[in-house]
């Protein structure tokens, strides 16, 4: 693994081309554990809630299904971002929280709001 660099060392050294240990680009796993239509609105009621409900998510974002937000947790659990805890009481019920590799991305989201605010009401 390659160590942190700051973003003054990155300016320059990624016109060079950066690649980890193995030659990849390192933000290609991150883009794809990021992809699809309902990854980055439910990572962001993660940011909102810390716990929360499927029933709470599925409330919140409109327009997806009940199959969809099942598979997107899925998805978000299987790469390490979100663990699910199952209460086994009446009624039962599961909450979903960030793991520490998935608050690791709160500066990621904190600098697209940024950018968001800065460009998304130009034209």
């Amino acid at each position: 693994m390659k160590e942190k660099m700051s973003y003054e060392e990155f300016l320059v050294k990624v016109k060079e081309g950066i690649v980890d240990d193995k030659g990849n680009c390192p933000v290609t796993p991150v883009m794809l554990m990021l992809q699809g239509k309902w990854k980055n609105q439910v990572l962001y009621e993660l940011c909102v809630y810390e716990k929360v409900r499927f029933g709470q998510l599925k409330k919140d974002l409109l327009g997806i299904t009940n199959t969809m937000l099942t598979s997107t947790l899925r998805e978000l659990e299987a790469d390490g971002l979100i663990v699910r805890e199952q209460f086994n009481e009446i009624p039962p019920h599961v909450e979903y929280s960030f793991t520490q590799k998935g608050r690791d991305l709160y500066p990621l989201f904190y600098a697209m709001m940024n950018w968001g605010f800065e460009y998304s009401n130009k034209d």
